[in-house]
């Protein structure tokens, strides 16, 4: 009660309003999403209170989830990465003229899945919080180990490839000063290197900068649907909510346990849309506008988004790599996510909490209303559209220091995200190595320290034990699968 009276202030109200207006233009817009648009706006937060800067951070990224699916279904062109399953039925089904049925069920499928989402979070954060209480250094440093393994999966067919940016990450985070020592690291005498590298800057580069590249090297032209809500729509995307119901819990419940782990929004959505199909009895409809083809990813996408809160303000680690700007902007304020979070600043989680369940209500309203509206906005020429990305993308790098230089760190982080799009290498691990790498640097230096110098100090049970051994099955995971898909292959070779 004490959250969403603080949510429901007419400062905070107005706060959540804006900020999921600019969500939605955030997530209808390619090349921007969630995690750029916080960052851009970070700068924004430094004179407001922190409760009300981190509900105006949160509310663009709810905003951003439900724009991604408005980009998706109007234009074909995933606003998230998530929001390519939503592509399949989205789209085929916006172009049999059923548009609007299509956007009431994707908001309507959100508004559940965030509603299961905040649900869990509302209930259990507490408990995860006492949990963490007993965290030492080893067991922070073995939740962090955990972490970067499950990482190892967003590389889709190629763990190696998570595992490369990963440590590119790793030593990106590290330029600059030593945490322990205060020695200066691959600095290599350039004064502007001392401060390391903003990863608000580097989060603007990757995901902003480089997507323009990819676009404009794509020649991408936006020629989308029109599209009109009618009450009718909202009827029949009632009706068949109800008729696929447990697709809609099914989707839901996967988005929620995915979405705690790191970048779990995308394979979540991929896991409920493989479920929906795989349990339907007409299998042919989907790609050609199933109802639960949509249903499914867009319950799971916002379920994820929302659950992905729940360890980054209880455990402090981000679950997806908007949670991971949100983070740095909790940090910047001066307040320390984790279990002590609940005790020094309980005002704050509550008021967070309380924000998601008014901010998603007023967010399914407004995207149900102004659609067409938010969707016009790609009509604009793309030749206008894109140097206006580019200019805001400049300011949001320039304010973060006052630095020119970081102006030229944003570009030459977007064609790195350019060549890693490119080369099909994941963007998330990266962008969360670079932003957990000092913690998880200080928390096995400091649990080496208490072990004097022995390792097995990060197998200490009752804690760090499992989480380590769940950390080394995560790891070896993507190799053991494909000794059993070789093993497979080549007893179906004997056989024949």
């Amino acid at each position: 009660m004490m959250g969403l009276s603080a949510a429901i202030q007419p400062y905070n109200l107005m706060i959540a309003v804006i900020g999921l207006v600019l969500g939605i233009i955030v997530g209808v817009l390619p090349g921007l999403g969630g995690a750029n648009g916080c960052a851009i706006l970070i700068p924004i937060t430094f004179a407001m209170p922190p409760t009300a800067a981190v509900i105006l951070l949160a509310c663009v990224y709810w905003g951003a989830l439900y724009g991604g699916s408005i980009c998706s279904i109007l234009f074909n062109i995933p606003g998230e990465p998530w929001a390519v399953a939503v592509t399949f039925d989205g789209y085929p089904m916006a172009k049999s003229g059923r548009a609007g049925k299509a956007l009431v069920l994707s908001s309507l499928s959100h508004g559940v899945g965030a509603v299961i989402g905040v649900f869990l979070l509302t209930f259990f954060a507490p408990i995860i919080a006492e949990f963490a209480l007993k965290f030492g250094p080893p067991e922070t440093a073995a939740v962090m180990i955990l972490t970067f393994s499950a990482m190892t999966r967003l590389g889709g067919k190629s763990a190696l490839k998570s595992l490369v940016a990963i440590f590119l990450g790793f030593i990106l985070a590290a330029v600059g000063m030593d945490i322990v020592s205060g020695k200066l690291r691959m600095t290599y005498g350039t004064v502007p290197l001392m401060g390391g590298f903003s990863f608000i800057v580097a989060v603007i580069g990757l995901f902003g900068i480089g997507e323009m590249f990819l676009t404009v090297e794509e020649g991408l032209k936006m020629e989308g649907i029109k599209a009109k809500v009618r009450l009718k729509d909202v009827w029949d995307a009632l009706r068949e909510m109800v008729r696929h119901r447990k697709i809609l819990m099914m989707g839901s419940l996967i988005g929620c346990w995915l979405g705690i782990q790191p970048g779990g929004a995308t394979p979540a959505s991929f896991m409920a849309y493989g479920f929906a199909k795989g349990t339907a009895a007409d299998k042919d409809e989907f790609g050609k506008g199933a109802s639960s083809g949509i249903i499914a990813p867009e319950a799971a996408g916002h379920g994820a988004g929302t659950s992905a809160t729940l360890p980054m303000i209880t455990l402090g680690i981000p679950g997806s790599p908007t949670m991971a700007v949100i983070m740095g902007g909790l940090m910047i304020w001066g307040l320390q996510p984790g279990p002590m979070l609940f005790k020094e600043h309980a005002d704050f989680v509550w008021g967070l909490i309380g924000s998601i369940w008014v901010a998603n209500f007023i967010g399914l309203f407004l995207v149900l209303a102004f659609a067409p509206i938010f969707a016009a906005i790609l009509r604009i020429k793309f030749s206008i559209l894109m140097p206006v990305i580019i200019y805001v993308c400049a300011i949001g790098a320039y304010a973060v220091n006052n630095r020119m230089i970081d102006i030229y760190y944003m570009l030459i982080f977007g064609i790195v995200g350019f060549l890693f799009k490119k080369l099909d290498y994941p963007i998330a691990p990266m962008v969360l190595a670079l932003v957990l790498g000092n913690l998880a640097e200080s928390a096995v230096r400091q649990a080496l320290i208490m072990g004097r110098g022995n390792p097995m100090i990060f197998f200490r049970p009752p804690i760090a034990l499992p989480l380590m051994l769940l950390a080394l099955f995560f790891f070896f995971l993507p190799t053991f699968s494909k000794w059993k898909k070789s093993l497979t292959a080549k007893k179906a070779g004997v056989s024949t």
